[in-house]
């Protein structure tokens, strides 16, 4: 776990009864099998799912060609960032790698419940600044990390990777070709 989910589980950790009372009365643990959907393109991203087990990829389609946008693993958020926030349809699918285990916030439960237990906004505040310091990594290391260190780093932080994620959306996630992976991947 990183630093910043270790601010957040402390944070979570102090909160009052009553306030923990009425997150948990928002938030519900979700199982789904590998393929199933957490959300489809063009529905509303009316939840967001903290991963407590398993890998869930977020994608969309770019002429029928399934583009791989972000890998989410143990503790990591999975929201259709946009749809999450604006709830507008979404233009991204999320959907399990493996079989999963989420505990799904319903945003207008969350929503209300900040009204009344001022902690959770700052809780609010905090998840997306988790979301904001994530996605700036991945955007440096799209810009400063050539292919194949981008592949060793993903391997090195998740070395069941391989075993659980198809090689197409890997090279997709990786903003490469399946030809430039199997390359790489000779190489090492």
């Amino acid at each position: 776990m990183n630093s910043y989910l270790i601010k957040i589980d402390t944070f979570i950790n102090s909160l009052d009864q009553e306030t923990l009372a009425a997150l948990n009365n928002i938030s519900t643990t979700r199982t789904l099998k590998k393929g199933e959907f957490l959300l489809r393109q063009d529905e509303i991203c009316s939840k967001s799912y903290f991963i407590e087990e398993g890998i869930v990829r977020k994608y969309y389609l770019d002429d029928g060609k399934e583009i791989t946008t972000e890998l989410y693993f143990k503790d990591d958020i999975a929201v259709s960032f946009n749809s999450y926030c604006l709830q507008t349809t979404s233009n991204e699918f999320i959907q399990a790698v493996t079989d999963i285990t989420v505990s799904q916030t319903d945003f207008k439960g969350f929503q209300n419940a900040k009204k009344q237990f001022p902690k959770l906004t700052e809780l609010d505040l905090m998840l997306t600044e988790y979301y904001a310091i994530w996605l700036e990594d991945r955007l440096f290391q799209f810009r400063t990390l050539d292919a194949t260190t981008r592949y060793l780093k993903l391997i090195k932080e998740h070395s069941h990777i391989i075993k659980n994620i198809q090689l197409t959306h890997i090279a997709s996630y990786l903003g490469i070709s399946l030809e430039t992976l199997s390359r790489i991947r000779s190489k090492i």
